[in-house]
């Protein structure tokens, strides 16, 4: 059957033959793909018959297949040929893999494959499994394009838990800050109540979440408790990971008279609720003297509620510097409830460090920051100084929004304290001057601006 195969493939490249004996090359290798695509559906020469039973059914799939093609591609098909008796190779499979076992083997043979949301774990799982390194990277890929795509059924959440049963850490990875960047609309679709007590605790724990409110994701909160009746511990758990202090007074106020959630493990939370009260009662500064404000439940979240900052579109990003200004609260202390403070920010498209700069000879003036070659950049400074910043520092946040699958997703988030030059990657991969950029919408860049005030702590350290 080898010798017979090999007649096989020695006739395909035959048929493909350069004639011409210059140097020059010539490909014929989608006709090669495509007699390999009929030497497997025709069967002619197979030396193995792939019997695919599926786990707990009935259900038998039988491919006729050549033992060479599948041993160069897997390892793991390598050894069971090896150590098989007879023609027949018996393969156990769950009945979400058997349904594409044709469309892996066919990979097996072309190097190309179809994919859709529905089908990729199982074809992850079959790659994995035989050790198909380039269709596991490939499907992984696949998955870490597709999580903003819009599925009847869901499967961002799905396929996190996925990653974390096989150890695929790119994929957990990219699940995560999918699910972090981009939490109002995951807490507003079908899979929110589905999330794991496991993953509810990572993300509650994150300060990196993008989201309306705190109030919002304190409503998710209670929808899932209620949709999963959790055991006491993991609800008392979930309910200390909420930041009350990043909720107005009367927020907290209505929460304590009209959460049924809330009155139920209200003794759980209740210190947190006190130092919540405590901290809208006195001034930030007055508060660092007496408890660590660096601990989380003062720690704001990537709130894009008006408060906390603005939405800038800069339409044709490279043409020229832009500027814009918007105010924000000075904090989200009761205390500071009617302190305003207003930022000025600059866009600039082409902007070079002053290292970079050739100089003028006239008056020893450097040149301009609008230069040709120069990178992207975005500086952020409050308008005027104000005794109320003492003790607190603001940090500056830009969300980058792009046009995913048909929505509107964050792509990147940079965190800085007055430029973004502090990051040193601030959209270097963004080719701003392609209109057809994918950092582009309709021609403009969408960033949400957030200004996060972080407190520092002021007690004494006892001798």
């Amino acid at each position: 059957p080898l010798f017979n195969f090999i007649l096989i493939i020695s006739s395909i490249m035959k048929a493909d033959e350069i004639q011409n004996g210059g140097g020059d090359s010539i490909s014929h290798s989608l006709a090669l793909v495509q007699r390999l695509e009929a030497l497997l559906a025709q069967g002619n020469g197979s030396d193995v018959a792939l019997r695919v039973q599926t786990v707990g059914a009935e259900q038998v799939k039988v491919i006729q297949a050549h033992s060479l093609m599948l041993s160069l591609q897997s390892p793991v098909f390598e050894e069971l040929l090896l150590s098989r008796n007879g023609t027949t190779l018996v393969l156990l499979e769950t009945a979400e893999s058997a349904a594409v076992f044709d469309k892996f083997i066919r990979y097996l043979y072309c190097g190309e494959i179809s994919l859709c949301l529905e089908q990729a774990t199982s074809l992850h799982k079959l790659a994995t499994k035989y050790r198909i390194q380039g269709l596991q990277q490939g499907v992984t890929q696949y998955m870490t394009q597709n999580l903003a795509s819009n599925s009847p059924s869901g499967h961002y959440i799905g396929w996190y838990q996925y990653a974390l049963q096989t150890g695929d850490v790119a994929l957990r990875d990219s699940c995560l800050q999918y699910l972090s960047w981009n939490l109002s609309s995951v807490l507003q679709s079908g899979e929110w109540t589905h999330v794991s007590s496991d993953l509810l605790m990572t993300l509650l724990q994150r300060s990196d979440l993008i989201l309306q409110s705190e109030m919002e994701l304190f409503t998710a909160l209670e929808a899932w408790i209620n949709q999963n009746e959790p055991d006491a511990l993991t609800a008392e758990n979930a309910l200390r990971a909420v930041r009350y202090a990043m909720m107005p007074p009367l927020e907290l106020f209505r929460l304590q008279t009209q959460s049924p959630v809330l009155a139920r493990y209200r003794e759980s939370v209740r210190d947190l609720l006190y130092q919540s009260y405590q901290f809208h009662s006195a001034s930030p500064l007055h508060m660092a003297k007496y408890f660590d404000m660096n601990c989380s439940l003062f720690m704001p979240r990537n709130y894009l509620s008006p408060a906390w900052g603005s939405p800038w579109v800069i339409n044709n990003p490279m043409r020229d510097d832009r500027s814009t200004s918007f105010q924000t609260q000075l904090g989200p202390s009761g205390h500071d409830a009617n302190k305003r403070v207003t930022w000025n920010s600059l866009f600039s498209p082409r902007w070079l460090p002053l290292s970079m700069r050739p100089m003028y000879s006239e008056q020893g003036s450097t040149q301009p920051t609008r230069v040709d070659g120069g990178r992207l950049r975005i500086i952020i400074t409050p308008a005027t100084s104000s005794a109320d910043f003492a003790g607190v520092s603001f940090q500056k946040t830009v969300v980058v929004m792009a046009r995913k699958q048909g929505k509107m997703v964050v792509r990147h988030v940079y965190n800085f304290h007055q430029s973004t030059e502090e990051t040193g990657d601030f959209l270097v991969e963004a080719d701003l001057h392609r209109k057809t950029s994918e950092y582009l919408v309709d021609g403009s860049l969408h960033l949400h601006i957030v200004v996060k005030p972080l407190y520092q702590t002021l007690i004494a350290t006892k001798k």
